[in-house]
């Protein structure tokens, strides 16, 4: 179990709640962060294996933790604020890592997250548009089919149901 930074409920020190999915290589990753300064947009670089927070703070002193899937990104992390480096507390477990910012400074910050590893212990999923271009180039080789194929299976269902409840009247009829 991981506990939140200094011991207490991160609910008596921060109020907002920013869950977001990192959408790479045909896998869905859900980052989330709890803090007292807001989430105002993101990026993902699967290249620099990068993650960068553009945050936006009221406060002199910010607080936040921020959960990322371990094989989202992982190894050494190197961390920047603004184009700084900071050494934020890291827990990590087989799951996730549990990262704790705490800095100060009002008004806008940017956070880049940069790890040694991308997608640990998954292999890329081909993307739609890769395997659209792939049955594109076999179209020719698959035989055409009606597109109103559905059409007709509807018109068989609701045959098959008016046949259905004519046969339910006659038993109905012949009981009686």
């Amino acid at each position: 179990m991981i506990t939140p930074a200094y011991g207490q409920l991160l609910s008596d020190t921060t109020g907002l709640i920013n869950r977001f999915d990192i959408q790479t290589s045909g896998h869905i990753f859900e980052i989330k962060l709890t803090s007292n300064f807001d989430l105002t947009d993101y990026t993902f670089d699967k290249d620099q294996k990068q993650i960068i927070l553009y945050l936006d703070s009221g406060l002199e002193n910010n607080l936040g933790e921020i959960i990322i899937p371990q094989n989202l990104i992982s190894g050494d992390f190197i961390f920047y604020l603004n184009e700084q480096e900071f050494f934020p507390k890291i827990q990590s477990n087989e799951q996730i890592h549990f990262i704790t910012l705490n800095f100060t400074g009002s008004g806008t910050n940017v956070v880049k997250i940069t790890s040694s590893e991308y997608l640990v212990g998954l292999t890329e999923i081909p993307s739609e548009s890769n395997s659209e271009k792939l049955h594109e180039t076999n179209l020719e080789e698959l035989p055409e089919t009606p597109s109103n194929d559905y059409f007709i299976w509807l018109i068989l269902g609701g045959v098959l149901i008016i046949v259905l409840v004519y046969v339910v009247i006659k038993v109905q009829k012949n009981k009686n």
